[in-house]
């Protein structure tokens, strides 16, 4: 999905950002909020991707053998 959405921003980037005709006039998001969008979904799936089994920071005690 992310490989859509940038080629959905280089599409959108290239392109006009409002057109106008005959029969009406359609309008395209902002760059920036193209870009805000993609910057919120990589966060996103960031934080909730289920294949990481890591539990983030851990805090732990090492004792050395005999010094019990």
């Amino acid at each position: 999905m992310t490989d859509e959405l940038k080629q959905a921003i280089i599409d959108n980037a290239s392109g006009p950002s409002e057109v106008r005709g005959d029969s009406g006039s359609i309008r395209q998001h902002s760059l920036v909020d193209q870009i805000a969008a993609d910057k919120h979904i990589a966060a996103t799936e960031a934080v909730s991707d289920k294949t990481k089994k890591t539990f983030g920071v851990r805090f732990g005690t090492l004792v050395p053998p005999g010094a019990v």
